[in-house]
């Protein structure tokens, strides 16, 4: 195979793994919490310690990509999911799982920190959008097939062998990811800002605890900290000569008014899963399985419709590509907001349609858009950015569901007595990131063209 091809080869499986067991490990909660006694709040944060670890660590990694080599710390961090991954298998509790999470989050942050980079560097502007939607596709395949076999195989070979079924296609990964030539550090030689990569790390963590422990006054005194700390990110990246973020990047209005979308868009997005996963479980009774099947139809509408989305905003303005998909999550929100006791399986199933066609024809076309906002030189530090905006919104729509259960529910297990609060606490959810959604059509729209700022 061709170099190009080799490329597209690695990120497919890699963009496939992270959404693959996230998406799968979603559908084995309530197997997880049964077998360690966890409640509502601790089983939200088994995908809330992966995000959190991987948003910590985006941006650290992916300077260091830029002064080491794209391809080297992108290797690294298949070989540590892939074995974080297997070790996963081991748990005995409900914290060594989440500890390897963590490990997981570190791994991913390697590697999609470095992917859309990798990405803009080996394609031509005119195969980009083509490129980015295949790679998407891998994504949205592991949402799809995430679900699916996650059911199957938690039903029939129990929760753990979801992380060993991801070591065979991180090993796969590695091989590959040998076969690609090249390699990019534009920053090679320059320091690594260590001082701005701890405040981040920290303004993150504490903002993201100060959530899921709301509405204790403590957790409102660490959400202030947070955004105290992150003002002070922004203040000491301004100055340094080699900053692990060059926030002078967001004085692009159109980088910024996109990035912004996506995070809107994967705010929304993330909970998604999560949410409806327990629904449909406990309040529709279903098994893992069928449980799976139902949600696998986002997914499948995303991984149909992505690649079209992409080759198409090589032609189309991503913008208005970007706009009309975040207006279909719109409405597939709004529809879930309704949710009921007694809502028939077809509404839930049109809202899935309507959630996977929007985010297949945001997703290519935003990120193609973002990375045509940019010089070349620059491709590093968007695919960063792009990343960690995406990361941050799945944290902050985490962070919103635990929010609401916390005050709906408090910390109370999900049983029958507490089923009407707790699927108050889901119209709730959907009513915010109904209106989130509206915020990013604005957003997408607002944003200009591609290639209208580089020079």
């Amino acid at each position: 195979m061709s170099p190009k091809k080799y490329a597209l080869m690695v990120a497919v499986l890699t963009s496939f793994l992270t959404p693959f067991v996230g998406s799968s490990i979603n559908i084995a909660l309530p197997s997880i919490g049964n077998e360690f006694t966890a409640n509502a709040i601790l089983l939200g944060w088994i995908p809330t310690a992966y995000l959190l670890a991987l948003a910590v660590w985006l941006v650290p990694f992916g300077r260091l990509a830029d002064i080491y080599g794209r391809k080297r710390i992108f290797t690294w961090g298949i070989i540590l999911f892939t074995v974080s991954s297997f070790i996963a298998t081991m748990s005995v509790s409900i914290d060594m799982l989440l500890l390897f999470r963590v490990l997981q989050g570190a791994g991913s942050a390697m590697i999609f920190g470095n992917l859309f980079a990798i990405i803009a560097s080996i394609f031509p502007t005119s195969e980009r959008g083509k490129a980015l939607g295949i790679t998407i596709t891998g994504a949205f395949l592991g949402l799809f097939l995430g679900p699916v076999l996650g059911g199957f195989l938690t039903g029939y070979l129990g929760w753990r062998s979801i992380f060993f079924f991801n070591v065979p296609l991180g090993i796969l990964a590695i091989i590959a990811v040998t076969r690609v030539e090249g390699e990019w550090a534009e920053a090679s030689g320059k320091s690594f800002d260590i001082l701005g990569s701890i405040i981040l790390g920290f303004s993150l963590v504490t903002l993201m605890y100060g959530l899921s422990i709301l509405p204790e006054t403590s957790g409102i005194f660490l959400i202030l900290g947070g955004l105290i700390g992150l003002a002070l990110f922004y203040l000491v990246e301004v100055r340094i000569e080699s900053p692990v973020l060059d926030v002078k990047i967001f004085k692009n209005r159109s980088f910024t008014l996109h990035n912004l979308a996506a995070f809107i868009s994967y705010c929304s997005a993330a909970p998604i899963v999560f949410i409806l996963s327990l629904y449909l479980q406990y309040i529709k009774g279903l098994d893992p399985q069928w449980a799976g099947i139902v949600l696998s139809v986002q997914p499948v509408m995303m991984t149909i419709f992505s690649p079209l989305a992409g080759k198409a905003s090589d032609i189309i303005e991503p913008r208005k590509m970007a706009a009309l998909g975040m207006s279909l999550n719109t409405i597939g929100c709004s529809i879930f907001a309704f949710l009921g006791e007694q809502t028939s399986m077809i509404i839930i199933i049109i809202g899935l349609g309507f959630l996977g066609l929007g985010f297949a024809n945001f997703s290519s076309p935003n990120t193609n858009a973002i990375m045509g906002t940019v010089e070349s030189r620059l491709y590093g530090v968007a695919s960063t950015t792009v990343t960690t905006m995406r990361v941050l919104g799945q944290m902050s729509g985490m962070g919103v569901v635990l929010l609401v259960l916390v005050l709906v529910m408090g910390s109370s297990t999900i049983n029958p007595q507490i089923y009407p609060e707790f699927i108050t606490s889901i119209k709730i959810a959907f009513l915010i990131f109904a209106v989130l959604s509206f915020l990013g059509v604005l957003a997408s729209l607002a944003g200009g063209n591609r290639d209208e700022n580089q020079s």
